[in-house]
């Protein structure tokens, strides 16, 4: 189990530039990128304990944060194209 913060400029560094563009032209994106935020920091609370969750609860947050993280992913990537 980790206890590092996965902030999307760790995630995806090479895309910086590209993901402040992106969360200022296109409301979709900022949406996903402020909910993978929240997501990732309420994993982070679980992962370090402080906010307990139930284990399946914080591997559902886990889930979630994959799935927007694929999202985002795929965005920059149409983008870069």
């Amino acid at each position: 189990m980790s206890h590092t913060p996965h902030e999307l400029a760790e995630e995806f560094p090479e895309a910086v530039d590209l993901i402040h563009q992106l969360k200022l032209d296109d409301a979709h994106f900022a949406r996903l990128a402020e909910e993978y935020h929240t997501v990732n920091r309420a994993v982070h609370r679980a992962e370090t304990l402080a906010e307990p969750v139930s284990e399946q609860h914080e591997q559902e947050l886990r889930r979630k944060r994959m799935a927007l993280k694929d999202e985002i992913a795929q965005m920059l990537s149409a983008t870069k194209a």
